[in-house]
């Protein structure tokens, strides 16, 4: 293989393991609001969504 090669899968590799991440976080961010809302919902008077 090409050194420019070896450089780009590297890389995309890198930027690979960066987008799962921050899907993770995104994701995992997305449980505590839920979870927030889930409590706090009917204390407030809002609605539920289901």
């Amino acid at each position: 293989m090409d050194i420019v090669a070896l450089i780009v899968v590297g890389v995309a590799l890198w930027l690979a393991f960066k987008l799962v991440g921050f899907v993770l976080r995104t994701a995992m961010w997305a449980l505590v609001l839920g979870g927030l809302y889930w409590l706090i919902a009917p204390l407030a008077g809002w609605p539920m969504p289901f």
